[in-house]
């Protein structure tokens, strides 16, 4: 037993790829939460019944493999340097609003440097991995029950970095600490004190996420970079009955 893998609960959370490595080899399910944008994404794309093909590198050897499995290779969506992010012009990106019309039976394969990287992380060591956020909240937190059974399950809030630190340490954001503690709060039984509290804080302001995402420091980036409608499309809590499953690879529904 370790503390650091919050053995005992059967409703786990931690923060970003050091909260992968810790809780992935002890939990039979992992939610993954990167709600401005990838998971968010994630959800848009598979509630029109596509797929989506997620890898952590937009390279071209990541595009090939990528395209070899007959992807249609999406666009990041948004240019970020130290000055500040801006918006491009993709018809299809890693950006949810660009993919409110995609087709369904569409495989998008996306570039994903945060929650495609946990995502793949997180399969690589053999637990079933889930897409979450605030959208699909719910619908996530039955699915995972009804895959874990009475094993444990792992939250995983992805969180930001920092772009002051040529290291880029975790910001830990409000945005993905509200979509891991709407998860949890469906997960009612055997919460340990980290997805207790989450849950507990989602709770309290349920009524008040849109106006609190788009207020964040995550938000107001996306916002000022000409994103809103992405930040609008993220704060709809529970507007989608999707739980997007990692399978070979790639999420569907």
């Amino acid at each position: 037993m370790t503390v650091f893998g919050q053995d005992g609960f059967r409703v786990r959370l931690e923060w970003g790829g050091e909260g992968v490595a810790v809780l992935a080899p002890r939990c039979a399910v992992l939610v993954v939460v990167d709600v401005l944008v990838f998971t968010t994404t994630v959800d848009v794309v598979v509630g029109r019944g596509a797929r989506v093909l997620p890898f952590a590198s937009a390279d071209e050897g990541a595009q090939r493999a990528a395209e070899a499995r007959g992807a249609v290779i999406a666009g990041l969506g948004l240019h970020t340097s130290p000055a500040g992010s801006v918006a491009t012009k993709e018809k299809w990106s890693l950006r949810p609003s660009s993919l409110t019309g995609v087709p369904g039976g569409t495989l998008l394969g996306l570039s994903s440097p945060n929650g495609g990287t946990l995502c793949a992380r997180a399969a690589a060591t053999g637990a079933t991995v889930l897409a979450g956020c605030l959208r699909n909240a719910s619908a996530v937190a039955a699915k995972a029950l009804e895959l874990a059974g009475d094993r444990p399950i792992g939250i995983i809030a992805g969180g930001e970095r920092w772009r002051i630190d040529p290291a880029r340490p975790l910001r830990p954001s409000l945005e993905d600490y509200l979509g891991a503690g709407a998860i949890a709060h469906g997960l009612r039984h055997g919460r340990s004190s980290e997805a207790e509290l989450a849950a507990t804080a989602f709770a309290a302001v349920a009524d008040r996420v849109p106006e609190l995402l788009a207020d964040s420091v995550s938000g107001r980036e996306l916002t000022e970079a000409g994103l809103a409608a992405d930040v609008e499309l993220a704060g709809a809590v529970d507007s989608s009955t999707a739980a997007p499953v990692l399978v070979d690879g790639i999420f569907g529904a």
